[in-house]
């Protein structure tokens, strides 16, 4: 897949089937459109072309959304359209400017002359340019004009699976990571950096690899204990992670990731891994004591254990 990302000086050079949206997560809503491309793709003979936009755009044009948390980041998201057989992704650089592009301006300059749009797919409701005034009667009004295609994904194609990126981030925002999953059409995942810790779990028998997430944008998951996936170095574990303050051992309330990853001792420090959350276990706790803890962890390690088996 091509990428072309962090410009808007490009212009590709042949006929298209375009796309446009923010895809955060790539959901079913969004696999059902790239599957509609891939169709055209086979009837058409072209090449099929994701439009989508960094940063958010709702970061730029709405004052409160500011500190929005994405389900996935830039690189996240291409690995994901990277599945569905995309011929090129353009993340375009969206800015106050880019904007307060007319509705006509955006199909001109931006759909025509740089990405050479023949045959247009959108999702219900899409809006765009200045003030979100064009809408689809504007894109089949000016489809005349400047001779594309248009069609728009039914709203009962997309509300027969009841699914929107706002409302998966509500599910994996209060820890419901499975009803995330099942909207997703996948486990939800981080990446993260492997870093050095208190090296506490160790002396317990439960050895944990902290993490740290680079970019504050990426949502984190609803404090408490999952059952997770992580892979590391071409290999896929199991593990279960905590999400939380350990309010047990620690009393500076930092949120804190750590992941105990079964059936593994080798030191990633400084490795990037990453951690699929299959299911929520229970809230963080705190104990009286350590040896209250790891009877808990004893318990959540059998339950991991037992859920392999249906993953």
């Amino acid at each position: 897949m091509l990428v072309i990302q962090n410009t808007p000086d490009f212009r590709i050079e042949t006929p298209s089937i375009l796309t446009i949206g923010t895809f955060d997560g790539v959901h079913l809503g969004h696999q059902k459109i790239l599957a509609r491309l891939k169709e055209l793709k086979e009837q058409m003979g072209l090449k099929t072309i994701v439009l989508t936009f960094d940063p958010h755009p709702r970061k730029i044009i709405t004052t409160h959304q500011k500190d929005l948390k994405l389900l996935t980041l830039v690189d996240e998201k291409l690995e994901l359209l990277r599945k569905y057989e995309v011929d090129a992704t353009v993340v375009y650089p969206f800015s106050k400017a880019f904007s307060q592009l007319s509705a006509e301006e955006y199909v001109s300059d931006i759909l025509l002359k740089k990405l050479k749009v023949q045959h247009l797919v959108i999702g219900y409701d899409h809006k765009f340019g200045k003030d979100r005034d064009g809408d689809i009667f504007t894109l089949i009004k000016l489809s005349h004009t400047y001779k594309f295609q248009v069609e728009e994904i039914p709203a009962k194609d997309i509300d027969s699976i009841n699914v929107s990126s706002t409302r998966i981030r509500a599910a994996v925002e209060s820890g419901d990571v499975e009803l995330g999953a099942r909207f997703l059409g996948h486990h939800y995942f981080i990446k993260a950096l492997v870093v050095e810790g208190k090296k506490l779990g160790r002396t317990i028998g439960y050895p944990t690899a902290n993490l740290w997430i680079e970019d504050a944008d990426k949502l984190i998951p609803a404090k408490g204990v999952y059952f997770v996936g992580v892979e590391t170095g071409g290999q896929t574990y199991y593990g279960m992670m905590n999400i939380g303050t350990n309010p047990t051992t620690d009393n500076d309330n930092a949120i804190k990731l750590e992941v105990n990853i079964f059936n593994f001792s080798e030191s990633i420090y400084g490795q990037s891994i990453r951690v699929s959350f299959l299911k929520r276990l229970r809230d963080e706790l705190k104990f009286e004591s350590l040896d209250a803890l790891i009877e808990q962890l004893k318990l959540d390690e059998a339950t991991c254990l037992e859920l392999i088996s249906h993953y």
